[in-house]
């Protein structure tokens, strides 16, 4: 698989704005046996983001905990659509 953006906010966040294509996986629901998650190469390119880059620093660590080698902290929607898009 490619590169995946994952919105790491509140679902009430999430449908305010967010990246085009993203999905939201809010930060304290990520874990290992997560439908969609377990798809995924360890080596894909995982970018996460929020709001001002602190929950998706909190994702990122425990997506690299998970095995997951190509994490990116993209901090919010401005950098990951000027950045990664």
């Amino acid at each position: 698989m490619g590169k995946v953006i994952i919105d790491v906010r509140e679902p009430n966040e999430y449908a305010n704005a967010h990246v085009s294509g993203a999905v939201n996986w809010p930060v304290n629901q990520i874990n290992e046996s997560m439908n969609g998650l377990q798809d995924l190469a360890k080596d894909s390119q995982i970018i996460v983001y929020c709001q001002s880059g602190h929950r998706s620093g909190m994702a990122m660590q425990k997506l690299k905990s998970f095995g997951y080698t190509n994490v990116i902290n993209g901090i919010n929607k401005t950098e990951v659509e000027s950045k990664y898009l």
